[in-house]
């Protein structure tokens, strides 16, 4: 097991000059100016969800005035603790904490919370807020993101602690909803924490027992505590949300348990304070109104006014904490200067992102092959030589291994006894893989890819849309790609699922027609730095194409590209993806008499973000005659066919077939590409 810091570390305890009575004032002062901040900022938007926050000020201020490690002055300081508000409708309480320790977050930040361009929003966002760690708020993939947290810790403390320079080791935090808990997400990523035994990993569960229908009894009447430790956790149950000491011993508990996550069952009234609405469903998610505000603020003992009220003593104890990080950090940097100069190196290269030096040499190239292989093999053929250069690769898949080809020569299995592999065996967990992947991604450090069939970006569709807002770079292996797949039939051949990708934005969809278009696809995704892949392989073998060998490299970086032109100017132009590609090849033969171009169009997005000049050269707008091919939804293709043109696409459900069968019964044939071209030329 990696070596990690334990509670007795003295940058992140807290003084011991200060009695209990003292300190337990100011935490009070502290909390209850959370829950002041809180209440004005919901009631200031008339909107927002003052509820969680009231209701778990106090362990909050617990951990952050007493246990994280955070330095404000640099929110990205790699050996920081990383701490995921799960439940991200409770914003503003993370809200408070940032601005109170001192972040880039001032009071009119919190005046103007939930307004337009604020860097408040209604749920955490990445892109937004210094001091954020993930965007929350899809209940349930918080703390999946947080699982990919910690293994990204780990991973990492394996690879490049040594004794006496400890250059990772911080825990991972999470403060998690009854919502978080029923998504189904969270068994996903909880189960698999557990069979990782992730220690490192500590969940506060706030158990106030309400959500907005009503109490939590209606749906949720499970022992949550007895799952988790039947998924292999170390639980404190019962835990006092309002007993600071109690909390803080359920902390410094868990944060020792290294073989195992920690989950603290923080037993809490929602709204806490409220005179009339604690404890209710309505207080939850509505703005308490006046006379309850003004309630609340004498319960309280918060002046009403100014608004946002802020007292010197509810910064104390933040502060010192500050500093104490920011003490830390010094220290930390001091141990990465000491350290192996190479692995200090090699460190700090992975945590900003940069690939190493002349990786791209690496990148195979395929000669032209009638036969070729499938676009799965290319990508596995692809990583071989790619993870031989590049250590910060991850592997994975949701118990499709053999067959999406994610495990790429040299890789071997991440389990909770080797924690320095490098491939993931995610099991039949979809959403959850990629979640995780996600929150490995946020952490830094490595760059995780995961693989499963195309069917199944439906069950992980959530996390990708969420990689995609927060310009998270993680790479989705989806394979059997299109009713090529054959005989599984129309529940496992995608029919509509490239375009609901390719809706997504800020997603790159990259179909390669080839195993050189593979290659080159995978250096596009690697290069991204602010936004998510998604893959589309295909199961069946698929030729090599020649234009591929000389215009892939260059071609796919521009999202389409002529892959077989004619003499002059063309009197159709033929465009396809993927497998359709070849399909668009062979059609051209049949068209005798027509200048007939083909376009191979990897990844539509990446076309239309080129500059006009590009863009023509490619699809001028002078030949309307078009064709665009693709066995999957049309949605979208008209935007690339034009009004004039046609699109041969699958707009109903697959057949059960093997593969080719299925192609031809469905349509997808040299010939009827070829009369397509034929009926939009002679308009």
């Amino acid at each position: 097991m990696a070596d990690h810091a334990t509670t007795t570390d003295t940058e992140t305890t807290p003084a011991t000059d200060r009695t209990r009575e003292e300190r337990a004032r100011l935490e009070t002062a502290t909390a209850t100016t959370i829950r002041g901040l809180s209440i004005d900022a919901v009631e200031t938007a008339n909107s927002g969800h003052p509820g969680l926050p009231m209701g778990m000020a106090d362990a909050a201020t617990v951990l952050w005035t007493r246990f994280l490690k955070h330095d404000p002055s640099d929110p990205a300081w790699p050996d920081r603790d990383r701490f995921v508000l799960s439940a991200g409708h409770g914003s503003m309480l993370l809200y408070s904490l940032l601005h109170l320790s001192g972040y880039d977050l001032s009071i009119e930040d919190l005046k103007q919370f939930r307004q337009l361009h604020s860097r408040t929003p209604g749920h955490p966002e990445v892109t937004h807020t210094p001091g954020v760690e993930a965007t929350t708020g899809p209940l349930g993939q918080g703390i999946s993101m947080a699982v990919g947290m910690a293994l990204a810790e780990r991973h990492l403390a394996a690879r490049f602690n040594a004794d006496g320079h400890l250059v990772v080791s911080h825990h991972t935090y999470v403060i998690a909803s009854d919502g978080d808990l029923m998504e189904g997400v969270s068994n996903e990523a909880s189960s698999f924490a557990g069979t990782q035994g992730l220690g490192g990993l500590v969940v506060l569960w706030d158990d106030n027992h309400v959500t907005i229908d009503g109490k939590t009894v209606l749906a949720f009447r499970e022992d949550v505590a007895g799952r988790y430790e039947a998924l292999g956790w170390h639980v404190i149950r019962d835990v006092d949300g309002h007993d600071n000491e109690a909390v803080a011993h359920a902390i410094e508990a868990s944060r020792n348990v290294m073989d195992r996550p920690s989950l603290i069952c923080c037993r809490t009234t929602i709204g806490f304070g409220s005179p009339n609405h604690a404890g209710t469903s309505g207080i939850h998610s509505d703005a308490l109104g006046t006379e309850e505000l003004a309630a609340t603020k004498d319960n309280l003992g918060i002046p009403q006014e100014p608004t946002f009220y802020v007292p010197d003593d509810a910064l104390t104890l933040l502060h010192e904490q500050a500093d104490r990080g920011k003490r830390a950090h010094a220290e930390w940097s001091a141990r990465l200067d000491a350290a192996d100069s190479e692995k200090a190196s090699e460190f700090r290269r992975r945590m900003t992102g940069d690939l190493p030096d002349g990786w791209k040499d690496a990148l195979p190239s395929f000669p032209e092959d009638a036969k070729g292989m499938a676009t799965r093999k290319a990508s596995g053929a692809t990583l071989d030589a790619l993870a031989a250069v590049i250590p910060d690769l991850i592997g994975g898949s949701a118990d499709l291994t053999p067959s999406n080809n994610t495990l790429a020569k040299g890789m071997t299995s991440m389990e909770a006894g080797t924690p320095g592999g490098d491939y993931v065996h995610y099991g039949v967990r979809e959403f959850g893989m990629a979640a995780i992947m996600n929150g490995m991604s946020r952490h830094g450090g490595v760059r995780p890819y995961g693989g499963t069939f195309l069917i199944f970006s439906d069950d992980a569709k959530a996390a990708v849309r969420l990689a995609a807002l927060m310009h998270t770079p993680t790479v989705f292996v989806f394979t059997h790609d299109s009713v090529g797949l054959g005989e599984d039939g129309p529940t496992h051949q995608p029919v509509e699922q490239l375009a609901g990708l390719r809706a997504v934005p800020n997603l790159l969809v990259m179909r390669p027609a080839d195993a050189n278009e593979t290659a080159a696809a995978w250096a596009v995704a690697l290069e991204q730095t602010d936004r998510p892949t998604a893959f589309a392989l295909s199961r069946q073998g698929l030729p090599t194409l020649a234009g591929s060998v000389t215009g892939a490299a260059a071609g796919v970086t521009r999202g389409a590209y002529i892959i077989d032109d004619c003499d002059g100017t063309p009197d159709v132009i033929l465009v396809g993806a993927g497998s359709e590609v070849s399909l668009c090849i062979a059609a051209k033969e049949g068209l005798d008499g027509l200048n007939v171009r083909v376009v191979s169009m990897p990844c539509v997005s990446l076309f239309f973000e080129q500059e006009d000049a590009y863009r023509e050269s490619v699809l001028p707008d002078a030949v309307r005659a078009r064709v665009a091919v693709e066995a999957g939804a049309s949605e979208g293709w008209y935007r690339v066919a034009g009004l004039d043109g046609r699109v041969v696409a699958l707009d109903r459900f697959g057949e059960s077939a093997p593969g080719a069968a299925g192609y031809a019964s469905l349509g997808f044939t040299p010939e009827a590409v070829a009369e397509a071209a034929r009926a939009v030329s002679q308009k």
